[in-house]
């Protein structure tokens, strides 16, 4: 539906969150650089924090294809990954408990990769984090039929929203963020933050079985198996942030 109502509030302040890691795999891979910010109404960021961890394990070749970082620079440069998971936790966390939404594409990747960080490090996870806002979800509930794909670069480019550098943990968090306030302007979300955040569990769990009748179909899939739709929070490791 398109925008013919007053915009949420929330549009006016909302903190960004994005990994990059080893891998996509969110049970085994691990956090490599990670961002946080605040962006305000116009969508500029107004607080921010990064990090470098070294994940304590070789970041593969593939990895660093799409995040530009090595082990070499991982070693030497980053944090103890605990220190660095414990931290960004702490952030979000605080975040949370303030009711700021905390907007990150693609979220069951980044919250899944991280809480299961946590539990390798002995820190608390964020067990049920709320309110998640998934520019990914959304755009896919309210435009389910255009074609394409839907990676942040190309749903960005939809929105007239700027990338310059993807696969950036900042640039992909703030680019996100924009598209969320771009996607509350032009459609009627739902009015409260409670209820876009228990909106988009459905929509996520709807989306996974659609896409897992697809994958059988094709053959990406047994029968038997299924994409867990569960957001903003899985177990299972099935794609990675776009």
């Amino acid at each position: 539906m398109l925008r013919d109502a007053p915009l949420p509030s929330w549009v006016t302040r909302v903190a960004v969150f994005d990994l990059e890691t080893t891998g996509i795999d969110v049970e085994i891979d691990r956090v490599v650089t990670a961002h946080v910010g605040l962006l305000d109404a116009r969508g500029d960021e107004i607080a921010a924090r990064n990090w470098l961890a070294d994940p304590g394990v070789a970041i593969p070749e593939g990895a660093t294809a799409v995040h530009g970082v090595t082990t070499a620079h991982a070693r030497a440069f980053g944090r103890p990954a605990a220190e660095v998971v414990a931290q960004v936790t702490a952030a979000l966390a605080s975040l949370l408990a303030q009711g700021v939404p905390v907007v990150a594409y693609n979220a069951a990747y980044d919250f899944s990769l991280l809480a299961h960080e946590a539990r390798r490090h002995g820190i608390a996870p964020l067990e049920n984090p709320s309110p998640v806002i998934d520019p990914l979800v959304i755009d896919k509930a309210y435009d389910r039929y255009r074609p394409g794909k839907r990676t942040l670069q190309v749903v960005a480019e939809h929105y007239a929203v700027p990338l310059d550098d993807a696969h950036e943990a900042a640039a992909d968090a703030v680019a996100a963020g924009r598209v969320a306030q771009a996607l509350a302007r032009r459609f009627v979300l739902p009015p409260t933050l409670t209820e876009l955040h228990d909106r988009q569990i459905g929509w996520a769990r709807s989306q996974a079985a659609s896409l897992t009748e697809y994958f059988i179909r094709v053959g990406r899939l047994d029968p038997d198996d299924a994409i867990d739709g569960t957001w903003p929070v899985r177990s299972r490791a099935e794609t990675g942030s776009d």
